[in-house]
């Protein structure tokens, strides 16, 4: 990686020299500038001479459709990744800090030891200056040395470094039991939280997050949105969260056709903004006057409307700078995912009593008693994964429940779109014409080529792609597959266990969309927060002890004083 950087004023410095003072150089708020990235596997080129610059301030959501290299953009941002051609110029002194995708590579490091490590000048010193307090024979050169380490250590906040890093991992739901404890002996989850404190440890000038969100729990997530709108450095993030990336990115980095582009504003501004100039551009005969005055009148509403303090401020300030030109209409394409009922769902639709079920020995769920009603759309939560598959499982006569009864409507035809869908491909190696018709229902006359077609086309697999075969597909692709498969069903119940995973955001908004039109029934469990409060009209919350039931939003939910008393009883903390 190049760390060169020219400045009109100083000349040429590096990566290693000591730190400048940024007011003498303009060209230091950049902080991150890429210049010419190339990088080519074989015939696939994933970015062809990429220029982009990244300032400080200002937090960039990195989107793109699933393989368009949006984590290894990260990678070479970080170094791990080479690119074929050009240059990574990163300001002089700055420390950057990845948020690391091994939940493995610390485990025989203590989990406060961990987060420290985080911060790799902070950490080396504190063994320098160990070892040399360590010596038998320490000299009067090792007291310089030592004193020369000591004030160093001070000055990078060493001294509150344990205290601070203590505080972060119980901030992120890690507790003070747990921080001795090594990194092998705790929870997957666990290790997901010890990993984010060690890249935000210490406040790192750049920050790099590839996920951030992948397994927190919604307190956890609030959290890391809070603390990244009030974050004063510059954080490049990769995400499949709507909700996340509208909470707390300035600007929206896209990938797209071997280039990158930066848009101002977060998620929501790029994707209205894109629609409405793609709308804008279909319409010849409006004028451009009223074109331009329908993009200012958007500009201004979404200017107004930011949600968090700090990113208010910066948002609502660049946004006011905003060239009208500068909005562009997506190259995005979104599957058409349409779900069309057979029939109507009649009175009788679910009906669940005393349902319990355990694993290994620890309850998962227990005293469960619910009916569901016409124009439902439920969404389950739960602290524990395990339950709300289980619980979908059993509902689907998949798994077979310690207690209690569960009794569908007779005029119920479900659709279900399970978290682990590898039994539907694993040996499999057909092409996927061939995979998708072995579903198509006996009551469906006169299968031919076109009608698969239309399906698999809905779900973006065209020309010859319908021949590839299924040992080749990504986890997204399989995703797709499966709803070509719910479709041809006709359903009036649809079961969706994390149904926006592996997803990539034109998929989830698709799909998204889709079920706030769907008129049947929908039973779901999602991370996705804005899927979440867009589709339920109820929430049902599973735990060891019982059940919460609201007829409410999923935001209403989380703010109900009431709901929040009921989960202190049932959980107990």
């Amino acid at each position: 990686m190049n760390t060169e950087k020219i400045c009109p004023f100083l000349g040429v410095f590096t990566l290693h020299n000591y730190p400048i003072n940024h007011y003498l150089c303009p060209l230091l708020y950049i902080m991150i500038s890429a210049n010419n990235i190339t990088l080519a596997y074989g015939k696939r080129v994933l970015f062809d001479e990429v220029n982009i610059n990244f300032s400080k301030g200002n937090c960039y959501g990195i989107i793109g459709a699933n393989g368009a290299g949006k984590s290894t953009f990260l990678k070479i941002i970080s170094g791990e990744i080479e690119p074929n051609k050009g240059t990574i110029d990163i300001t002089p002194g700055e420390r950057m800090a990845v948020l690391n995708q091994n939940h493995f590579a610390f485990d025989d490091q203590t989990v406060i030891n961990t987060v420290l490590i985080g911060h790799k000048k902070l950490w080396k010193i504190m063994h320098e200056r160990d070892a040399i307090y360590a010596k038998e024979d320490f000299s009067e050169a090792d007291g310089i040395k030592a004193g020369e380490l000591e004030n160093e250590f001070g000055e990078m906040g060493g001294y509150t470094a344990e205290s601070d890093a203590a505080t972060l991992l119980s901030e992120l739901g890690v507790q003070d039991d747990l921080h001795q404890q090594l990194m092998k002996d705790i929870s997957a989850n666990l290790k997901v939280r010890v990993l984010l404190a060690q890249a935000i440890f210490g406040s790192p000038d750049i920050l790099l997050l590839d996920e951030p969100t992948n397994n927190l729990d919604v307190e956890t997530i609030s959290w890391l949105e809070n603390f990244l709108a009030e974050y004063e450095n510059i954080v490049l993030v990769v995400s499949h969260d709507r909700h996340f990336l509208d909470a707390v990115c300035t600007h929206v980095a896209d990938v797209d056709r071997s280039k990158i582009k930066v848009y101002t504003g977060n998620y929501s501004f790029w994707y209205e903004s894109s629609q409405l100039a793609a709308r804008q551009m279909s319409d010849k005969n409006k004028k451009v006057e009223e074109k331009r005055k329908d993009l200012l009148d958007f500009i201004a509403r979404f200017s107004a409307n930011a949600s968090k303090s700090k990113q208010a401020t910066s948002r609502k300030k660049a946004l006011e700078k905003l060239v009208i030109d500068d909005i562009q209409p997506s190259n995005r394409k979104y599957p058409g995912i349409i779900f069309k009922q057979e029939r109507e769902v009649g009175n009788e639709i679910l009906k669940v009593e005393n349902l319990s079920k355990s694993f290994d020995g620890k309850m998962l769920f227990s005293k469960l008693n619910f009916d569901i009603q016409k124009n439902q759309k439920i969404a389950f939560l739960s602290r524990e994964p395990m339950a709300l598959t289980s619980f979908f499982e059993i509902i689907n006569g998949r798994s077979k429940a310690d207690g209690g009864n569960i009794e569908w409507g007779t005029t119920i035809t479900p659709a279900y779109l399970p978290n682990d869908n590898s039994e539907y491909f694993d040996g499999s190696t057909l092409n996927l014409m061939d995979w998708l018709r072995q579903f198509v229902p006996p009551t469906v006359k006169d299968v031919d080529e076109d009608f698969l077609r239309g399906f698999l086309g809905k779900m973006l697999f065209s020309g010859d792609e319908i021949l590839k075969k299924t040992t080749v597909l990504s986890g997204g692709e399989k995703v797709r597959c499966m709803l070509s498969k719910m479709m041809l069903q006709n359903p009036n119940v649809l079961i969706l266990d994390e149904p926006t995973n592996h997803l990539d955001l034109e998929s989830i908004i698709a799909f998204n969309d889709s079920m706030t039109t769907f008129p049947g029934i929908v039973l779901f469990t999602t991370h996705d927060h804005q899927y979440m409060q867009t589709v339920a009209n109820r929430i049902i919350e599973i735990t060891p002890n019982g059940m919460i039931d609201k007829l409410m939003t999923y935001d209403e939910y989380l703010q109900d004083d009431r709901v929040k008393a009921q989960r202190l009883e049932l959980y107990g903390n």
